[in-house]
C-alpha cells in the first residue's frame, strides 16, 4: 500500500480518535441529570444507585471514557438510557430517511446551481452574471429555517401541494428537500462559478484558442475536466454537511431522520444516544472526506498517493 495512502488513513484515525474525545467530554458537561429522565423527579436513593450501578455511571469519568473510546472504534455506541435499545439500533433506523432527504437535496442543489453557473461565466452575459450573483447573494441571506417557512406557506397553505410535515411518501420528501437544496445551490453556484472563472483565465486556455480549438471542445476536454476535481470537492463537503447539519429541517418538517433522533435524544437527557448520533455524523463525515480523497486520481491520474501528496 502506499505510503502516501497509509498516512492519510492514519490521519483519519487520528481525526476519529480526537472527534470521539471532543463528543463524549463535551456530552458530559451538558446540565441534567439523565436519570430524572427515567425515574421521574423525586426519586428514592436505592433506586437511584441501583439505576448507575446498572448503567455503569458511577465508574470514574476516565474508565468511562477508555470504554467509549473502546466501543466506538467497533461501532459500539452503548445502550439508550430511555428504551434500553442499542443506540446504533436506532440510528440505524433513522439513517435511510437522512439519506434520502440529504440525496434528493443534492441533486436539486446541482440541477440548480451547476446549469446557473455555467451559464454565467460561459455566456459572458449581464442577464445570467446579475442573475447567478442575486440568486447566490439571496439564498445565502436567507436563513434555512426562514426558507423552509417561505415554501411551507406557498406550496402548502396556499397551493396546497404537498403536505407540512411527516412521511409516509415522496410527497413529504419534497419541501425538505427543496428547502436544503435551494440553500445548498445559492453556496454551490458562487464555488462553481468561481472555480470555471479561475480555469478560464489560466495560460492552457489561451494555449488552447491559439493552436484553433474551438470553445465547446476547450470547455469539454480542459476547463471542465481541470475544475472537476475542487467541484467534487465542494460537493462531497457539502453532502458530509447535509449529513451532519439536516437537524433544523427535520425538526421543521417533523422529518423522522438523525436531527429528529437527536434532538429527542437532547430533550431526554438521553446521553448515549447524543454522544451515539453525534460521533456517527462525525464519522460518516470524515470517512466521506478520505473517500473523496481518494477520487482524486480518478478524475486527474497524475494525482497519486505518494509521500509528496
Amino acid at each position: 500500500m502506499p505510503f502516501g495512502l497509509l498516512k492519510k488513513a492514519g490521519l483519519l484515525l487520528l481525526f476519529l480518535w480526537a472527534a470521539g474525545s471532543l463528543i463524549f467530554f463535551l456530552v458530559q458537561a451538558v446540565p441534567g441529570d439523565p436519570l430524572l429522565s427515567i425515574l421521574g423527579q423525586n426519586p428514592r436513593s436505592a433506586d437511584i444507585l441501583r439505576l448507575q450501578d446498572s448503567l455503569k455511571l458511577n465508574l470514574p469519568l476516565a474508565t468511562r471514557y477508555v470504554h467509549f473510546m473502546q466501543r466506538m472504534f467497533v461501532l459500539d455506541f452503548g445502550e439508550s438510557l430511555i428504551d434500553r435499545k442499542p443506540v446504533l439500533t436506532s440510528i440505524l433506523k433513522y439513517l435511510p430517511n437522512t439519506l434520502c432527504l440529504t440525496l434528493a437535496a443534492i441533486m436539486i442543489s446541482i440541477l440548480i446551481a451547476f446549469p446557473l453557473a455555467v451559464m454565467a461565466v460561459l455566456k459572458k452575459s449581464k442577464f445570467w452574471e446579475g442573475l447567478a450573483l442575486i440568486f447566490s447573494a439571496i439564498g445565502l441571506a436567507v436563513p434555512i429555517f426562514l426558507l423552509g417557512i417561505l415554501l411551507t406557506i406557498v406550496f402548502s397553505v396556499e397551493w396546497k401541494l404537498f403536505p407540512i410535515s411527516g412521511s409516509g411518501s415522496a410527497k413529504f420528501l419534497v419541501l425538505p428537500a427543496l428547502t436544503l437544496g435551494i440553500s445548498l445551490s445559492a453556496f454551490l453556484t458562487r464555488m462553481i462559478r468561481a472555480v470555471l472563472s479561475k480555469e478560464l483565465q489560466q495560460p492552457y486556455v489561451l494555449l488552447a484558442r491559439a493552436k484553433g480549438l474551438s470553445n465547446a471542445r476547450i470547455y469539454r476536454l480542459h476547463v471542465f475536466k481541470n475544475a472537476a476535481i475542487p467541484i467534487v470537492t465542494i460537493i462531497g463537503l457539502q453532502l458530509g454537511a447535509l449529513l451532519s447539519g439536516a437537524i433544523i429541517v427535520e425538526s421543521i418538517f417533523s422529518w423522522p431522520g438523525l436531527g429528529t433522533l437527536l434532538i429527542t435524544a437532547i430533550r431526554q437527557r438521553d446521553f448515549p444516544m447524543i454522544q451515539g448520533t453525534v460521533l456517527f455524523m462525525a464519522v460518516s463525515y470524515l470517512i466521506l472526506n478520505f473517500l473523496i480523497d481518494l477520487s482524486y486520481p480518478f478524475f486527474n491520474p497524475r494525482i497519486g498517493h505518494d509521500p509528496a501528496k
